[in-house]
């Protein structure tokens, strides 16, 4: 562990870290006085946070035994929260073997606990009918109860704060729709968790008794329809009243298409979203109440939820997201550095500019990018590809941002992921949109040897196949649009910032 750490709290493993949960949950761990160590396949994406200097951070991948087997070495709880949210056939099977390895290693490091997030399963249902992300999430439980190390699982339903996938999907479905046709799973019964109580109780799982190993169901105080959830959302937020219509036509497939069509969450997403709302989702027991007291104001019911996620929406002070983690299916190979690339073809499309601002108004437009502030060139163009995206189920573009100003490595932003920040000087960006190859965006800011602020701009793209060599065949015609346009309004909005700050000045000084 770090030498900073000075907890004397157990020693915890945290998975999942770069995920919505995993993210909250480490400086909850180090707050309450336990020293933390993070696994994680790309560990820069937690270089960033603000507490990453606090823990330890490995790298690995649960399905590899030989890394999980490090990760876990002298640690005395390990967090298993990772799941394999994908839609191909297989995922299912890797969720198995990562929770047997998990599992297996665990025993053998001698850990103490386990502590695993699970989906809350609905009563009376057979397995076999659950939906496969559901079906699969009990099969994790079991498989960690009975490694042999003492398990403690968790069992929620929607997870409301800001930021997750639950909570951006009923808020831009009850924002963005005053008239809605719905599926039928709005009348749905559901008891729904503050994301605040899910933190406090996995932080608690920590020190449970060492005879402890099964599942605990957790929710908050109210059960509601989601048709409830929407209609009590608009109350909060101060809308008018909405008008809800089911319809039994809507398949959780189409549903999730609808969802993406409405919502910046994508079907991949949405759909098992959705097929977990088929079925009455509500706590069968509250025995987790004999290890973990409700302080005074727990369990949050669900309209206080919904306020301090909306507040913390609206201070922007989002800390982690649902895209925090990757998408499904998406790239994660890193940039080929040029002096090391060798094989296959590599196109790029670079721009440069001389800037009429200090460097520090140019890096400022190009950390704002995005998001509400667009891609400074050609809007159509970008809400076409986002569109096309989103039909392929993709992200598209309405992922926007965590945070308005500020970016850190491993953001998600709109059908792009920070892959390297640099502050001041580069911000190159990773696409998650569907492509027939891998492609980034790199934008530097500099100076030449004039002392002028240089704006470069480099666009590249590794093709998959012929498929892949014809797509950037067919889109290089716009690149001077699209590119060229983007590297010379980013110089202007940058030049125009630095004319607007030395006119307040000279308007101060008179």
């Amino acid at each position: 562990m770090n030498s900073e750490d000075t907890g004397d709290g157990p020693r915890c493993l945290v998975t999942g870290a770069t995920g919505y949960i995993g993210g909250r949950l480490v400086p909850e761990l180090l707050d309450a006085g336990n020293r933390v160590r993070c696994l994680a396949r790309s560990p820069g994406k937690l270089r960033d946070h603000p507490w990453a200097a606090r823990t330890e951070v490995v790298r690995g991948d649960v399905t590899d035994p030989e890394s999980v087997a490090a990760a876990l070495r002298d640690v005395d709880v390990a967090y298993y929260l990772v799941h394999a949210l994908g839609t191909g056939k297989d995922f299912e099977e890797t969720d198995r073997r990562a929770a047997r390895v998990f599992g297996e290693r665990a025993r053998a490091a001698g850990v103490r606990r386990i502590v695993y997030l699970g989906g809350l399963t609905p009563a009376g249902v057979p397995e076999r009918e659950l939906s496969p992300h559901l079906r699969s999430r009990a099969e994790v439980g079991r498989i960690l109860l009975a490694s042999g190390v003492p398990t403690t699982v968790l069992r929620a339903a929607v997870i409301i704060g800001s930021g997750s996938a639950s909570f951006e999907m009923l808020r831009y479905l009850t924002e963005r729709l005053p008239v809605m046709v719905t599926p039928s799973w709005v009348g749905t019964r559901i008891q729904p968790i503050a994301v605040r109580d899910v933190l406090r109780v996995l932080v608690a799982g920590a020190r449970m008794p060492d005879d402890v190993n099964r599942a605990f169901d957790i929710g908050g105080p109210d059960v509601l329809t989601y048709r409830d959830m929407m209609l009590r959302y608009a109350a909060v937020a101060g809308l008018p009243r909405r008008v809800i219509v089911p319809v039994p036509v809507l398949t959780p497939r189409l549903s999730s298409h609808w969802i993406g069509l409405v919502t910046p969450v994508p079907a991949a997403i949405a759909r098992p979203l959705a097929e977990s709302l088929r079925h009455e989702v509500v706590c069968r027991e509250h025995d987790i109440l004999r290890y973990v007291p409700d302080p005074p104001g727990h369990p949050i019911g669900f309209d206080e939820a919904v306020r301090l996620a909306l507040q913390r929406v609206r201070e922007a002070q989002v800390t982690t997201r649902w895209s925090s983690a990757s998408v499904p299916g998406a790239p994660s190979d890193p940039l080929p550095t040029d002096p090391d690339w060798a094989g296959g073809s590599l196109y790029t499309d670079r721009r440069e500019r001389t800037v009429d601002a200090p460097p520090e108004a140019l890096w400022r437009v190009v950390e704002g990018i995005g998001g509400d502030h667009g891609w400074y060139s050609f809007p159509l163009a970008w809400a076409l590809r986002g569109g096309l995206d989103r039909l392929a189920g993709g992200v598209g573009l309405r992922r926007g941002r965590r945070d308005a100003q500020r970016l850190r490595a491993g953001d998600s932003l709109d059908f792009w992921r920070v892959e390297e920040i640099e502050p001041g000087r580069l911000l190159r960006l990773r696409a998650e949109m569907r492509l027939p190859g891998l492609a980034w965006l790199e934008m530097r800011v500099g100076t030449d040897a004039e002392g002028r602020t240089l704006y470069r701009q480099r666009a590249v793209f590794h093709p998959h196949g012929l498929l892949g060599h014809a797509y950037w065949w067919s889109v290089s015609p716009f690149h001077a649009v699209v590119f060229g346009g983007m590297a010379r309004n980013i110089a202007g909005a940058a030049a125009e910032q630095a004319r607007l700050t030395r006119s307040g000045e000279r308007t101060s000084v008179r």
